[in-house]
């Protein structure tokens, strides 16, 4: 077994700087008329702190907004960075001749009427994408709302929003325009900054991927949230997205939209029917640090956190309130959050004494009392975050009518300064506390309108830490495996079809060499042959029918169980086949597999189905007949890291039962993360193996291995094979 790092991932920054840092821009399709995306944008860009040159194009106007206009993009006197587009489809072609020709390093179109649109518009995106790859020009769009770099020394607004928002360390990407507006609103009136705000649109060249490339070494970034509809390349945002969150300790969180049931699809395989495609998301973020959130709120309550407040170095938390009811709720989130509240020290709680009345409470949630002033909030709150125990904190104010918020406001900021510890606030309200809540965030304090959602960001951070610290982050290989002879028997299995089912005795040359815990078997074709191999084998057996046409075999009695001795192997031989002509007439059947009963043990199953945009998505659960009933099961992307393998068996909700559950001997978990990670280089050396299960995998007592119960695979003649994950 060889083990080997991951994290190669190639830089897009100087190619794309052109976009994100222009000296020149160039606004074709300005217009005079207020009110439209062509004022609008290059009104953002004239008035909106932009220290560049900004060029209005349009043939039909000598001045816009004071500017002289210049007809094409051709007739600016010099050489032009940027060039947004805001005209007719058809005329973008063209255009990009003329970009080419002034130098343009990066381009925006903000136009509609492309794959959206309809089969025409699709192929005239995919002209416009080949012409501007050929030309060596970056471009984002088209149909979005644009970019802005709200950096300082920047200050670019290239979008039709209504302004330019402050700066902050929060870097935002969307593949939706619409929403976008939304959301330069929202956080506006929670006072939110942005380092880099990304409209893409419908991303026919630079995609979502190039982007978090980009935004990995921009020093004006600390935090990344995103809208994504879609992942076009699964295994290349597996690699970006590891290398930004463990390499350069950026979070990042994503709004993913899709996660019902009617976008999931459903194939032959347990793997397939259990595996939609929002399954795949949530296996490519598990394994790529990417936190998933479920709403707009959501994510911006995470955002507001990660960059201004350091993260947690556990989950002990102390909570300051001026009142009971909201500091029971923030204790009721924290432990649904998987936080713990603080524990005191005896020196703490001494040294509060003086500046608390003797009906405080000095004891976490510690309540100041409803008539407490800044003062008394000062001295609480610094106290408390100095204490050892205590891992992060919450200050929580309801306002009373002798409570001093801005004052509030103003000395929190200053009593946690030199603590290294995350601090949030939740001044309860709106109008009466908006004085004190934008001192808060204006010093680096996230405020949030009520506890719960204050507490829940504090509990993603601490996972975001348990994350963070993962180890075993390695790709393992297995010298042992013969992969070439593994190649011989697909390609001889396959033939000229496009596509071939294996039955679990036609899997067992393919699984020899993957080293996959194989039991004693052998394929009777006769009653006779039947007996001989039970009577080879040497104990009991199972009978299993070979066939293509039975996929529940249990179903229609096409396994017996605990067949001992020859001639009670001759007796099921022949009920099988009786049981098999009942319940599915004419079925072919190609033999009789008898394989040695397992010992006593858990079932799992563990599977696998090639996904066109991903590739193979590995699937983990208790096996057995119930797995689609119960949908317990986890999803990763193959190849992956030994830890990912790890998580999978863990993450199911029943892992209780493989670990020795009211006394039962604890299950060889060990030896299903090795079966996992073979199953996942197998899978990913031969991209023929489309689908696939084994189910049961009996699952031993600790240090007693599994065995492969049954299995099935289906080959299809492969398109490529492009795999590098986790």
């Amino acid at each position: 077994m060889t083990i080997e790092r991951m994290f190669n991932v190639a830089s897009l920054a100087s190619q794309l700087d052109g976009i994100f840092k222009p000296k020149s821009i160039a606004v074709i399709g300005a217009s005079t008329r207020p009110g439209t995306v062509g004022n609008d944008l290059f009104r953002n860009l004239l008035f909106g702190g932009y220290q560049g040159c900004v060029y209005p194009i349009n043939p039909k106007a000598e001045h816009i907004l004071g500017v002289h206009c210049f007809p094409t993009l051709a007739d600016v006197p010099s050489d032009v960075d940027l060039a947004v587009l805001i005209v007719p489809a058809k005329a973008v072609l063209g255009i990009i001749d003329e970009a080419k020709a002034k130098n343009a390093k990066g381009m925006i179109i903000i136009s509609a009427g492309f794959k959206e649109t309809g089969h025409e518009g699709a192929e005239l995106e995919k002209q416009v994408a080949a012409k501007v790859r050929e030309a060596g020009i970056p471009l984002i769009g088209p149909n979005c709302l644009g970019v802005i770099n709200a950096a300082p020394e920047i200050r670019m607004n290239a979008t039709f929003a209504t302004k330019i928002p402050d700066y902050g360390k929060l870097a935002f990407i969307s593949q939706s325009g619409a929403l976008c507006t939304s959301v330069l609103d929202y956080a506006e009136a929670r006072q939110m900054g942005f380092s880099k705000f990304i409209s893409f649109g419908n991303k026919a060249d630079v995609k979502a991927t190039d982007i978090l490339e980009y935004l990995a070494d921009d020093p004006e970034t600390n935090t990344i949230a995103m809208y994504l509809e879609d992942i076009s390349d699964g295994q290349k945002f597996i690699d970006i997205a590891s290398k930004i969150f463990w390499e350069k300790k950026k979070p990042l969180i994503c709004l993913k939209s899709g996660r019902s049931a009617e976008g999931a699809k459903a194939v032959s395989s347990h793997t397939g029917s259990l595996a939609g495609s929002d399954q795949v998301y949530n296996a490519i973020f598990a394994q790529c640090g990417v936190q998933r959130v479920n709403t707009v709120s959501e994510l911006f309550d995470y955002a507001a956190l990660y960059p201004t407040q350091t993260v947690p170095k556990g989950n002990r938390l102390a909570i300051i309130t001026n009142a009971g009811g909201p500091g029971i709720m923030a204790t009721d989130a924290a432990v649904s959050a998987g936080l713990k509240l603080a524990e005191l020290s005896e020196q703490t709680k001494e040294t509060l004494k003086p500046s608390l009345p003797a009906a405080a409470s000095l004891h976490n949630p510690v309540d100041v009392i409803g008539d407490a002033r800044h003062d008394r909030y000062e001295a609480a709150t610094r106290v408390i975050l100095d204490d050892p125990n205590v891992d992060m904190g919450m200050v929580i104010l309801t306002p009373q009518s002798m409570t001093d918020v801005e004052n509030i406001g103003a000395i929190i900021p200053k009593a946690i300064e030199g603590i290294d510890k995350p601090v949030v606030a939740a001044f309860m309200g709106v109008r009466d506390v908006a004085p004190g809540v934008e001192l808060l965030v204006k010093n680096g304090v996230p405020n949030y309108s009520f506890p719960e959602d204050g507490i829940n960001s504090l509990g993603a951070a601490y996972r975001l830490i348990g994350l963070r610290d993962l180890g075993d982050r390695e790709h393992v290989r297995f010298d042992d495996c013969d992969v070439e002879r593994a190649k011989t028997i697909i390609a001889d299995a396959l033939g000229g079809a496009d596509e071939k089912y294996l039955t679990q005795a036609e899997c067992r040359p393919l699984f020899e060499c993957y080293k996959l815990p194989l039991l004693k078997s052998g394929v009777a074709q006769s009653a006779d042959e039947a007996a001989a191999i039970v009577q080879d084998i040497g104990r009991k057996v199972v009978m299993k029918v070979m066939s293509a046409d039975v996929v529940h075999k249990f179903d229609a009695g096409g396994v017996i169980l605990n067949v001992d001795g020859p001639d009670a192997a001759k007796a099921t031989y022949a009920q099988i086949f009786k049981n098999v002509e009942a319940h599915v007439p004419g079925a072919k059947i190609d033999g009789i597999l008898i394989e040695e009963m397992a010992a006593k043990g858990t079932e799992v199953i563990v599977g696998c189905n090639r996904d066109g945009n991903f590739g193979p998505l590995m699937m983990f659960g208790l096996g057995g007949t119930l797995v689609e009933v119960l949908k317990d099961v986890t999803f990763r992307l193959a190849p992956m890291w030994k830890v990912s393998a790890e998580r999978m068996v863990r993450e199911i909700k029943a892992y209780k039962v493989l670990d020795g559950f009211r006394g039962a001997p604890k299950a060889d978990v060990a030896s299903i993360v090795e079966t996992i990670l073979r199953i996942s280089e197998m899978v990913t050396n031969h991209p023929e193996i489309a689908e696939m299960d084994i189910n049961p995998l009996i699952v031993h007592a600790q240090g007693k291995g599994s065995s492969v119960a049954d299995s099935r695979v289906m080959l299809r003649k492969a398109k490529c094979c492009c795999c590098s994950g986790h």
